[in-house]
């Protein structure tokens, strides 16, 4: 993953999550996902919580805040050469998350900041102010060759950090300007903000949004992604797309055995009723720190599921918490993996996603044709 050289101009704070402390003694913070700080894999220190018997089992630990440096990058368009993953370029307005889902596989990349990818991922966050700028310039760049750009691969574009920096509406204005195809996927319902963008976009053929339902267990949803809107408030979100012309798809992201595998074939239902037509999964992956973070959670938040759930996961990693060989690694390998992948296929057949059953055309690509330069100095709207 390529580093953005950057400047910190400015610290904010917003809102304090509130210390808790679960049934196990361990600390935690309400409304967090992850239970520590576990070091990054490039530290040349490792620290360890100790009780020195100061410490009251319900003496709450001190207030942890969300802060957000501003930076200016010098690029933002990264390109992928995984076979994985469904684009070649993408951007992303911010770095860590909020939302504090425990289970995303973005969390290893606050390693490069020499941050936790633990609670600092969702507390710690960085904000790229000059995103706009920079998309247009490369962009108009004279060998840029056009191609549909995912916003947010890394990140949700729409955490609750968006709604004060409108950083990926700035980005979205700069490509609709210039009828550049993209393609979103979040959680979050802020996306319905700018439906005034995206529904021209959908309808010209421009534009594609999923939005990520991983259960409709409400309780169960609370624990794996603690700041994202609920499941319902989603499938609303998906409704609204649909009915403004966007072309909208749902993403069981992660699939976690024996946790959410029961919401295969509910939230592709409801989906499909609300009014998506695509659908996607892919199966847990707990890349490098991850995969303490999330065993961590597991002992903590379901202490009799643990070591059940990470059976089910090796069983998909031939014998390892993770896999990263390209062509498995999204959907794991064996068994068990082929009837998740099953039961998918014949729940999209049934509701009628991607295309299958209802007589629905399947999905096209998105339109590259109509992308024209942005002009850089505005000066040909002179003549």
């Amino acid at each position: 993953m390529a580093k953005d050289a950057f400047n910190e101009t400015k610290e904010t704070r917003s809102i304090a999550a509130v210390p808790i402390r679960f049934q196990t003694g361990q600390p935690g913070y309400k409304a967090r996902g992850a239970l520590s700080r576990v070091a990054g894999r490039f530290e040349s220190v490792e620290r360890e919580a100790y009780d020195d018997g100061w410490t009251a089992d319900d003496e709450p630990a001190a207030p942890l805040d969300t802060r957000i440096t501003e930076e200016r990058v010098r690029s933002l368009i990264q390109r992928n050469a995984s076979p994985d993953l469904p684009f070649e370029l993408s951007v992303n307005p911010y770095r860590g998350c909020e939302h504090g889902c425990i289970y995303c596989y973005a969390r290893p990349a606050h390693a490069y900041l020499e941050l936790s990818p633990g609670l600092d991922f969702e507390s710690r966050l960085f904000a790229k102010l000059n995103a706009a700028e920079v998309l247009r310039a490369e962009i108009g760049r004279r060998g840029y060759v056009c191609s549909p750009i995912a916003i947010g691969a890394n990140t949700d574009c729409y955490q609750p950090a968006e709604r004060r920096y409108r950083i990926t509406r700035e980005l979205i204005e700069v490509l609709a300007e210039c009828q550049h195809p993209l393609t979103l996927v979040t959680k979050s319902a802020l996306v319905e903000r700018d439906l005034d963008l995206l529904g021209p976009m959908g309808r010209a053929n421009l534009a594609k949004v999923f939005v990520t339902v991983t259960t409709l267990d409400r309780v169960l949803a609370r624990r794996l992604e603690p700041r994202a809107p609920a499941p319902q408030r989603r499938l609303d979100t998906i409704r609204a797309l649909a009915e403004a012309g966007v072309p909208v798809g749902v993403m069981m992201a992660p699939v976690i055995p024996a946790l959410n595998e029961k919401s295969i074939e509910e939230a592709l239902e409801a989906a499909a009723q609300a009014g998506a037509t695509m659908a996607g999964y892919q199966m847990l992956r707990l890349p490098n720190e991850l995969k303490a973070l999330f065993r961590e959670w597991l002992a903590t938040q379901l202490p009799q599921r643990a070591a059940h759930v990470m059976s089910l996961v090796q069983q998909l990693r031939d014998g390892r918490d993770n896999d990263p060989r390209f062509g498995t690694r999204m959907t794991g390998t064996g068994t068990y993996a082929e009837l998740i992948g099953r039961r998918f296929e014949l729940a999209c057949r049934k509701y009628g996603l991607n295309g299958d059953e209802r007589g629905q055309a399947p999905r096209r690509a998105l339109d590259c044709g109509r992308f024209r330069r942005p002009d850089p100095a505005g000066q040909m709207a002179l003549f």
